[in-house]
């Protein structure tokens, strides 16, 4: 029984996290769960059949229906745990909501880009005090912004579920809207020059191939690669201010690097040092050499200062700086900035509106996404109290609300329709980096992140009188020394 039980929970760990085709072993996996079912749990609970410890068997040892330890039984409650993740995959109504309201958000831009009719057919919508910059800005905002929140899903294996036509269908026509943004002769050719908005959202589309590498970058032909690092290349010719833009710039380096092109070290190290200078600590980045209060510690700097080590990482740069103790150091502090985050959750599932580009709605919980998808939660958060605090915040936000216009474009508010609050800059292409705070859709649907059951997030615990941690200082003590 032991064995047979380990073995089961192995095959179904692996399928339930897509590392095997499950089809091929799920025959095998059902054996084991049918022998555990029928032959060794008895009438009476016992988990039968299960040989006593010892280091040799000992002659005439009987090894019956009767015979139990709680090392089988714990290996038995195992395989029931992840046998009933895999039944219950496809029944999962928050993972249903996430999926039908991120397909709602991404359909009309994805559908109408890959075939050239996006700069066509959307409905834009400027802020009333827009600059009078060329509203072709939308277009790339609205496409890289959206990517980069996608991609983790689209990165999943197909499957014959609801969901995964529907993703399928996504990243189909994400891979032809990819060609077409850079594509001269395409009517949606995006606004890649001419103007210094591009390295933002040019970051946002360098972030969506990190965050989808395999399933978004290694598929594009040699045609459409050669234009994105053509493209990625010529923006080196603006000078970003000297804020979280430091950071578009490394990503997008960052990118390069790990595709094998040319890249700037120095435009990487460089946001590199100064990201370290402006940690203020317990998570919070300054944007620049004065600190603002605002998310853009969730919009900008945590995901993006790690995806810029991650790539340098991959790409085995070797330069002054060892990116993998950056790295770490970094995501220690995303750690703690997620629970931060979390605790921002009010127990009606709300959260403070402050700041500067509020209207970018869930991107601020974009790091607490971020850490549920690295599978890199801290102490303290678990995967079914996250899940359900960010359901929460979704439900209050866009459920009977005007947040998408007649063309089925996101509108320019925070929970509905509200113009007032658009920053300058603001169009509702910018909008879409709400779609960031959906990265765990990255994980299986047999993942615990989405099987767990519901659990009370910090604040419901705190204004209902039950136990919560405690909260304190998170410092840091480590301190790099250039390689040389």
């Amino acid at each position: 029984t032991r064995c047979t039980a380990f073995f089961s929970y192995g095959l179904l760990w692996v399928i339930n996290n897509v590392y095997l085709n499950y089809p091929k072993y799920l025959d095998a996996a059902q054996k084991g769960w049918n022998y555990l079912k029928n032959v060794a749990l008895q009438k009476d609970g016992r988990v039968g059949y299960v040989q006593p410890i010892g280091e040799k068997a000992i002659p005439g040892q009987v090894v019956d229906s009767k015979s139990t330890a709680n090392f089988g039984v714990g290996a038995f409650l195992l395989a029931a745990c992840e046998y009933v993740r895999f039944l219950e995959k496809e029944s999962n109504e928050d993972r249903a909501y996430w999926v039908d309201l991120l397909y709602k958000m991404a359909a009309p831009v994805l559908s109408n880009m890959a075939e050239g009719n996006l700069q066509k057919n959307m409905i834009v919508e400027v802020s009333p005090n827009w600059d009078g910059r060329n509203k072709g800005v939308t277009y790339m905002e609205t496409f890289g912004r959206l990517m980069a929140g996608i991609a983790p899903w689209l990165s999943l294996p197909d499957d014959e579920t609801d969901e995964g036509m529907k993703r399928k269908q996504l990243r189909d026509w994400a891979l032809k809207s990819y060609r077409n943004a850079v594509d001269p002769e395409s009517p949606d050719y995006l606004l890649w020059r001419g103007h210094g908005q591009a390295l933002v959202d040019a970051a946002y589309i360098a972030e969506s191939f990190l965050r989808g590498y395999d399933a978004l970058w290694v598929p594009l032909d040699d045609t459409t690669k050669s234009r994105y690092i053509e493209e990625f290349s010529q923006l080196r010719r603006v000078d970003p201010p000297y804020t979280n833009w430091l950071l578009f710039s490394s990503t997008i380096e960052g990118l390069l690097a790990k595709a094998g092109a040319q890249y700037d070290e120095y435009r990487v190290n460089s946001a590199i040092r100064k990201v370290e200078e402006w940690y203020t600590g317990d998570g919070w980045y300054a944007d620049g050499p004065e600190f603002a209060f605002d998310y853009y510690s969730s919009y900008v700097f945590h995901p993006m200062y790690l995806e810029t080590l991650q790539a340098l990482k991959d790409s085995k740069a070797y330069t002054r700086i060892h990116y993998s103790n950056y790295y770490n150091r970094a995501l220690r502090r995303a750690q703690k900035y997620s629970i931060v985050l979390e605790r921002l959750i009010s127990p009606e599932g709300t959260f403070p509106v402050f700041g500067r580009s509020i209207p970018y709605r869930m991107a601020t919980m974009q790091p607490l996404a971020l850490m549920a998808w690295y599978e890199k939660l801290p102490a303290g958060l678990t995967n079914g109290q996250v899940r359900s605090a960010l359901t929460a915040v979704m439900h209050r936000m866009f459920d009977d609300k005007e947040n998408f216009n007649e063309g089925g474009f996101l509108t320019i508010g925070f929970a509905g329709r509200q113009p007032n609050i658009a920053d300058w800059y603001t169009n509702n292409g910018s909008l879409y980096m709400t779609s960031l705070s959906f990265l765990p859709l990255g994980l299986p649907a047999t993942h615990p992140f989405w099987t767990d059951a519901q659990q009370p997030w910090t604040s419901q615990k705190a204004w209902s009188g039950q136990p919560f941690p405690k909260d304190h200082h998170w410092g840091e003590t480590e301190k790099f020394k250039d390689l040389f």
